[in-house]
């Protein structure tokens, strides 16, 4: 029992946390906590299903392109919405970022209406909906091994951006001081984009691995999992990428715990009285640094 609830959490815990590293990697470059995060997440899963129900694409092929579409949003969002405010006070991006959010979920509302709609099983290859390995009482799914392998892929993925390229060497100056950053000649709207487009492109492919997971996908299914991931973020130590990996995990954890020996109904409860916890010990997170402000 203990052990299928660690692997049911495991595999919660990694969705959280592509989409905590999201909101933590846009905080960590413009300090800015991007609410509308979630809604991405959303049209990932959405975009995914439409382009193999009204398009007829492979399930791969209509991933792909999904988590692009996002990743166009993400840019989208930033020019429209965040650009214009970079110099304005950090609550006003703020409300626009919840102004956004309540926006993109109204527009989903209108466009693919408010009824739960199933993911199209017959779309997925034949091996995810089979069992992969039983041991005593212990099961695990192609399924969720998949969501294993695309998750580490994509924070492996991301590892190498951001340690081994130039523009991922211009996100964390960014980070340290965007001033100087720009004098040093960083293009820093440029970088900006492309940190909302990356943050975006790790959101949708959790949507669609959600999605794909509970076999349902509604317009407000960003709130939850945005609330969530936040959380996780603020967990790990809010700026920090490990931090919100570790943060996803240990908040997915501690739920699946909650759901499998407490009540389902106090699952959301127990994974906030951890976070709520190891911010009162530790405040900067489990792996964020105290910040202190320089005269």
């Amino acid at each position: 029992m203990l052990e299928q609830q660690l692997i049911n959490g495991l595999t919660l815990g990694l969705i959280y946390a592509l989409i905590a590293v999201g909101y933590t990697m846009v905080y960590g470059v413009i300090q800015l906590i991007n609410f509308a995060h979630g809604e991405i997440y959303m049209l990932g899963a959405f975009f995914c299903v439409t382009l193999i129900t009204a398009a007829g694409l492979p399930f791969y092929v209509a991933m792909l392109m999904a988590v692009v579409c996002c990743a166009m949003c993400g840019i989208l969002l930033d020019i429209i919405a965040y650009r214009p405010l970079r110099r304005a006070p950090r609550l006003a991006a703020l409300i626009t970022a919840i102004g956004m959010s309540i926006f993109l979920q109204n527009l989903a509302l209108i466009i693919w209406g408010s009824r739960s709609k199933p993911f199209p099983r017959t779309a997925l290859p034949g091996y995810l909906t089979e069992q992969a390995l039983t041991v005593g009482s212990v099961g695990l799914s192609w399924l969720q091994l998949f969501i294993f392998a695309v998750a580490i892929g994509m924070m492996l993925l991301l590892y190498l951006v951001i340690q081994k390229t130039r523009i991922g060497t211009a996100m964390r100056a960014l980070a340290q001081n965007r001033t100087a950053a720009a004098l040093m000649g960083i293009n820093v709207n440029r970088v900006i984009s492309f940190t909302f487009a990356l943050g975006s492109a790790m959101g949708a492919v959790a949507g669609i691995l959600v999605a794909i997971y509970y076999n349902t996908l509604y317009p407000t299914m960003g709130y939850t999992a945005g609330v969530k991931a936040f959380a996780a973020a603020v967990l790990g130590g809010i700026g920090s990428v490990p931090g919100a990996m570790a943060g996803g995990v240990v908040l997915g954890v501690a739920e699946a715990l909650g759901a499998g020996y407490v009540s389902s109904l106090y699952r959301d409860g127990v994974a906030y009285a951890v976070m709520i916890a190891v911010i009162v010990l530790r405040p900067s997170g489990i792996l964020g640094r105290a910040v202190t402000d320089k005269a």
